[in-house]
């Protein structure tokens, strides 16, 4: 495979996006990060956690982390309906993929959005931190936040899910 044949394909799964909400806000993940998406799982609340991370569940003998995608934006906690579900993605953190779930209110859909209809997040004049922000997309008349997994967390909770984690696998 030469190396513009390898650019194209990566410039495509980049801008593919699994698309869910929170409240009344259109989310997006970059595909490329998305392992599955569950039904709501058991959750094992872990004391002393900060309230956005739920607890812990099972994934196939892992244990996987819950992040409430709601309390961790300000919002709201998510109220489980039967939409409710949880986004797996992978994150990078010290050189090395650490797997989270994310709550979601509803998974939407895969999405290809192209560049063209992206904001970078530095013009979007928010007032506060959007350093977990790719940028905003289109789609109709409606716009999503695109997400930057591996920014979603400082590397302070990235470090908090990884001791979780491990002190979790140990029980």
């Amino acid at each position: 495979m030469n190396q513009s044949s390898i650019s194209s394909s990566n410039q495509y799964l980049t801008n593919q996006y699994l698309t869910f909400t929170l409240g009344d806000e259109l989310f997006a993940a970059d595909i490329g990060k998305v392992r599955e998406v569950l039904d709501y799982p058991t959750i094992t609340r872990v004391p002393r956690m900060p309230d956005y991370l739920l607890g812990v569940t099972n994934l196939r003998d892992n244990v996987v982390p819950v992040v409430d995608m709601r309390l961790k934006f300000g919002m709201t906690p998510t109220e489980r309906t039967v939409d409710t579900c949880v986004v797996i993605v992978e994150t990078e953190f010290g050189g090395e993929q650490i797997t989270i779930g994310c709550l979601a209110d509803s998974v939407k859909e895969v999405l290809d959005l192209p560049q063209d209809q992206i904001e970078p997040p530095n013009k979007i004049g928010i007032g506060h931190d959007t350093e977990f922000l790719k940028g905003m997309g289109r789609q109709g008349d409606k716009f999503l936040m695109i997400l930057d997994m591996d920014k979603m967390l400082s590397s302070g909770e990235l470090q908090l899910v990884k001791d979780t984690v491990e002190a979790a696998a140990t029980q």
